[in-house]
This record gives structure tokens, C-alpha cells and sequence, in this order.
């Protein structure tokens, strides 16, 4: 018997195996399985970048509501306007430039994810062309009403494509 200690430079790296299978797939079927599932990511992720785009004057009037809401007087002011520029930027661009009153609650409801409030288009109204002491007058959980269901419409309005 040897009393030697081998020592670690005698150690030898031992060659990888080729593993028991191969990753390649060994029918033509799971190439085409691929190929679709590739082609059914690509459109998906196409249709939700074209939604994303179509839908930028929601995020920017989403933004341009959160300042109104913290501008007092002069926000409750810009309020009506903004759903107008709202509804003249939807894709399918109805004429609601000359809509008022009933007409323009109407189409708000129409358009609504959930039911409007009654005389929200009235109160739009008031807030629009009545003396600053009139809308000053508003409670403030009713202005917060107000901004609440503009929101829920901005972000939930139905648009025909």
C-alpha cells in the first residue's frame, strides 16, 4: 500500500455527458404549436399597445381632473369643459359640441360605464355659467360627488369603434 497524499493539481475535470434526450422537439406539430402561440403573444400584445394608444386623451383628462380637483373655484370651472373635450376626443367622435341640457345628459348617461345622477348635466351647468357665489355654495361633499362621477365616466365611458 501507497501512503502518498494525492494532491489537488492531480485532479482531472471530468467531460460533460450528453444529457439522455434532446431539447429539440421531434415533430413538425410542435414547431407549429410554437409558431402559433408565438404569432397569438404578438397579436395580443399589438392589440393592447393600439388600445393603450387609443386611449391617451382618458389618462391625460384622468391628470387634468386630479388638478382640477385641487384648484378650488377656477377647477370647478374648467370641470364641464373638460368632459366636453373628453367627449369631442373619443375615437368615434360624435357631434356633442352643440349637445346641452338634456341632450348632453343624455349622452352621458348613454355612454356611462354605471347611471349618472340625476341633473348631473344641470349641475355641470351651474358650474359652467352660474356667479361664483352660486357654485361657491356647493357642499364639499357634493363637489367631491361631482368629480367622483366624472371620474368613474372619464374612465369607464363606452366608445363605439
Amino acid at each position: 500500500m501507497s501512503t502518498t497524499v494525492p494532491a489537488i493539481d492531480q485532479l482531472r475535470e471530468l467531460a460533460p455527458g450528453m444529457p439522455p434526450f434532446s431539447y429539440m422537439p421531434q415533430t413538425w406539430a410542435w414547431l407549429v404549436v410554437g409558431v402559433l402561440l408565438l404569432a397569438a403573444v404578438l397579436l395580443w400584445a399589438v392589440l393592447r399597445w393600439r388600445r393603450w394608444q387609443r386611449d391617451r386623451y382618458r389618462r391625460e383628462a384622468l391628470q387634468r381632473l386630479d388638478q382640477l380637483a385641487a384648484g378650488g373655484l377656477a377647477g370647478l370651472r374648467e370641470l364641464p369643459a373638460l368632459l366636453k373635450r373628453v367627449a369631442l376626443s373619443m375615437p368615434d367622435a360624435p357631434p356633442v359640441a352643440s349637445l346641452a341640457g338634456a341632450h348632453w345628459q343624455a349622452f352621458l348617461a348613454q355612454r356611462a360605464a354605471q347611471p349618472l345622477p340625476e341633473g348631473f348635466a344641470d349641475t355641470l351647468h351651474t358650474l359652467a355659467y352660474a356667479p361664483d357665489a352660486e357654485v361657491l355654495r356647493l357642499q364639499a361633499q357634493q363637489v367631491d360627488a361631482l368629480f367622483s362621477t366624472s371620474r368613474s365616466w372619464i374612465e369607464g365611458h363606452h366608445v363605439a369603434i
